[in-house]
């Protein structure tokens, strides 16, 4: 399958275009739900670059201490970059982790409100569908650099995998799960969700629909992973389904605690009445 282009010597690939384009219908969203809500969509475009940049950092440096075990036998483990600095610029050679994209993405979004005093808890919730939205168009990269598949199969819906991409030990057999495809259309459920709740449930308090998009992805992940040949090893356990559990975990907790600890804390004390 090709995988991309080149212009005047240099390889433009697929995967990144898409990226892109899926960071930009992410803020054309935001700046809708911006403006929906009463909110300056400007600030959307001056926050895009901080939440790329964080973005990319924390995407790289997740897939840096957590390599798929395809690459792990290939000698590409954390010691390798951590010996090789170099190599952890080089994300033209592949290594994203969508976590920590997210965990990246979101302090740089902490700290663009705290120094320009917007509202992160606001901000978090107008920007959750469109990431959302992001991720499901991202995936598709996935397609033209034939990863993120999941086991064998024979489903109608399956798809052919070139050999040479195939992992060792399924070097025989042709096609497999479209993991990426599923991940798009659970995205898209969630965005849907979340589109839905910022209109129907305006009594939601501030950050909770980032915290439906925590629980919503993390659970679809989580189970999604169970499909997943190439995982990411770390003294044995699939850290990224590990992590995909704490945070669906923590999404249920942040929900129950804006809506229904942190109000009744701040419920004024009836004072009793003095005997007469």
């Amino acid at each position: 399958m090709i995988n991309g282009f080149t212009i005047f010597g240099y390889k433009i690939y697929f995967y990144g275009i898409i990226l892109m384009l899926g960071v930009l219908a992410a803020a054309w969203l935001a700046t809708r739900e911006a403006k929906r809500r009463g909110w300056n969509p400007e600030v959307v475009w001056d926050m895009l670059p901080w939440a790329l940049v964080g973005g990319i950092i924390g995407a790289r440096l997740w897939h840096v201490f957590t390599p798929p075990a395809s690459m792990v036998e290939q000698g590409i483990t954390t010691m390798y970059y951590l010996t090789h600095p170099l190599q952890i610029l080089n994300v033209r050679n592949g290594g994203l982790g969508i976590p920590g994209a997210v965990m990246g993405g979101a302090l740089a979004v902490y700290i663009f409100a705290r120094k320009n005093k917007q509202s992160f808890g606001a901000w978090t919730d107008i920007v959750a569908p469109g990431l959302a939205l992001g991720q499901a168009i991202g995936r598709w990269g996935n397609f033209f650099n034939q990863e993120v598949y999941g086991a064998p199969s024979n489903l109608p819906w399956s798809i052919f995998i070139d050999a040479a991409h195939r992992l060792p030990e399924y070097s025989a057999v042709e096609r497999y799960h479209p993991l990426f495809l599923y991940e798009c259309v659970w995205n898209l459920l969630n965005m849907t969700l979340l589109l839905f709740l910022g209109r129907m449930k305006p009594g939601l308090k501030t950050g909770s629909l980032f915290a439906v998009y925590m629980i919503f992805y993390g659970t679809g992940r989580f189970f999604l992973e169970f499909l997943r040949l190439d995982i990411s090893p770390v003294a044995g356990i699939n850290i990224n389904q590990l992590f995909m559990a704490i945070v669906v975990g923590l999404g249920v907790l942040l929900l129950v605690w804006l809506n229904v600890i942190r109000p009744r804390l701040q419920k004024p004390q009836e004072t009793p009445a003095s005997a007469e």
